[in-house]
């Protein structure tokens, strides 16, 4: 079962032609969207695990944490931050865990879109930000709903720390790259990535499908 995952099919061949007239416009126009109340429900209780645990520790988001096995991995390798896996599924969050989550660790459902901005007004600078196996959205009118193509993107630029993207579709970590470098003002690399201790299910069945993964990172200081 863990082999049976599809290559990515598009009719799109490279990055997208729109991306720079809509990064363009988003970032001249901030995404004024009210934000939910369960999400700043959501926000208070991570603030509040967080300082439960240890207030001065350095904040690591994994956003779109799915089952949340990445953030359990994430709290293993950093065992001095606390880590937030945020997802918009609660089913996915309370699916069974190989391991119980570590005091240094919480998952929270909510909308991520809201979740960065909260982040972003509070001005809490994260240390590591995680965007692991976004949904590509391959079809070439979708380009609006890749995280890189949404309103929210320049919000990233405001929470700082190394920011880290995965994904099994070359053109997607080729966008996001790109935006990355435009939102930066650093050069940013596509790369491929090999791994033979994948972090999430979605990496675990990429790699036995036999995938090609990619990857790229930026330093928001």
């Amino acid at each position: 079962m863990d082999a049976n995952s599809r290559e990515i099919t598009s009719a799109q061949d490279g990055v997208h032609a729109d991306l720079p007239a809509l990064l363009a416009r988003h970032l001249a126009h901030p995404f004024r969207k009210p934000i939910l109340d369960y999400n700043r429900t959501a926000f208070a209780e991570a603030l509040a695990a967080w300082q439960a645990w240890r207030a001065d520790a350095p904040l690591i988001l994994d956003a779109g944490c799915g089952v949340g096995w990445s953030t359990l991995r994430i709290a293993a390798q950093f065992p001095d931050h606390f880590v937030i896996g945020v997802d918009q599924s609660s089913d996915r969050i309370g699916r069974g865990k190989p391991e119980d989550l570590p005091a240094n660790a919480v998952l929270l459902r909510a909308d991520l879109v809201d979740f960065w901005r909260l982040l972003a007004e509070a001005k809490i600078r994260l240390a590591r930000h995680y965007n692991l196996y976004p949904n590509p959205w391959p079809k070439i009118g979708h380009l609006a709903r890749r995280w890189h193509g949404h309103a929210v993107f320049p919000v990233w630029r405001d929470l700082g720390g190394v920011l880290e993207c995965r994904s099994n579709w070359s053109i997607y970590i080729a966008e996001m790259a790109w935006a990355l470098s435009r939102l930066s003002g650093q050069a940013v690399a596509a790369e491929a990535y090999v791994t033979a201790d994948p972090m999430t299910p979605f990496e675990r069945k990429y790699l036995a499908s036999g995938h090609q993964l990619w990857r790229c990172q930026v330093d928001f200081g």
